[in-house]
């Protein structure tokens, strides 16, 4: 099994042992805040099993349907994800409206706080991993599945500050605008999964970093040819695409041009993780003022 699948199966075991933490402590309390904290981790819930089935569809290798790869797959669990926080966030507001209209005493405020807790506790661990494991192997689902953890992680301790506070002070009505401000939080969150899943999805271009380090090799590893120009890039999950005219002089042999070729993709797959490279090999005649000078 793929570790990017393994990892990804863990998120869903771990999610539904702080979703039974969480709605446990709501039981114990009665608290709209530990609801609103519990409900968020039910969207951890469904965000681990999109991510589990992106995961397992992007490692398919390709074929020729998708001769470039299932690796986007991986964007449209993200955006399900963000549509799902926003979707939380809705009934969030709801029932704090409801609770706001009839504030409520709270049951068994510490022990169920205590349960809480270490649910974040859980939470905060597993985030952490999952976001450096995500980025290391450049999965968007995961580091989808990881921002919406780290935002559950923060809404989690400013849940256990303010029911804490309300039930020192006495004040009822804290529990329900704590449960709006999460809902707030929540809504940002998905906003963000959304705006980078769909960048994702419209073929966006690689970091400035990593297009740096593309250009800087092509014009090192092209001796003998003129220049390279027309660069362009494109992200698909952990795959990056680059492709870019490389000028010859116009009486060199296919197989000195096709060498020279060789060379830069050699030099870009050693120094950028899982590169798809095409080059268009063209005369002289069309050598551009903009293009990359061979060094």
């Amino acid at each position: 099994m793929h570790t990017s699948l393994r990892i990804a199966i863990g998120s869903v075991i771990v999610s539904f042992l702080v979703l039974g933490l969480k709605f446990l402590a709501f039981r114990m309390t009665g608290s709209v805040a530990l609801y609103s904290d519990a409900l968020e981790s039910l969207v951890n819930v469904a965000t681990a099993l999109a991510a589990v089935a992106a995961v397992k569809v992007s490692a398919r290798p390709a074929d020729d349907a998708h001769p470039y790869g299932y690796a986007k797959a991986e964007y449209f669990s993200a955006v399900i994800v963000g549509a799902l926080i926003v979707v939380a966030a809705i009934s969030i507001f709801h029932e704090a409206f409801q609770a706001m209209r009839n504030p409520a005493t709270l049951d068994a405020p510490w022990e169920g706080l205590l349960v809480n807790a270490s649910a974040a506790v859980v939470n905060a661990a597993w985030c952490f991993f999952l976001l450096r494991f995500g980025r290391r192997v450049r999965s968007p689902a995961l580091i989808a599945d990881a921002q919406h953890l780290l935002t559950d992680v923060i809404s989690s301790g400013g849940v256990l500050v303010g029911v804490a506070l309300a039930v020192a002070t006495g004040w009822a009505i804290l529990d329900p605008a704590l449960a709006a401000l999460v809902a707030l939080n929540i809504l940002w969150s998905g906003w963000v999964v959304l705006k980078e899943s769909v960048g994702g999805l419209m073929d966006q271009a690689v970091p400035e970093e990593t297009l740096r380090l593309i250009r800087s090799r092509i014009a090192a590893e092209a001796v003998g040819a003129i220049e390279a120009h027309d660069v362009r890039t494109r992200q698909a999950g952990r795959m990056t695409f680059v492709d870019f005219h490389l000028v010859v002089p116009g009486d060199m042999a296919v197989s000195e041009a096709h060498a020279i070729c060789d060379r830069i993709e050699e030099a870009l797959v050693r120094d950028v993780e899982d590169i798809h490279v095409n080059i268009h090999v063209e005369p002289e005649a069309k050598a551009k003022q903009a293009g990359i000078p061979v060094i």
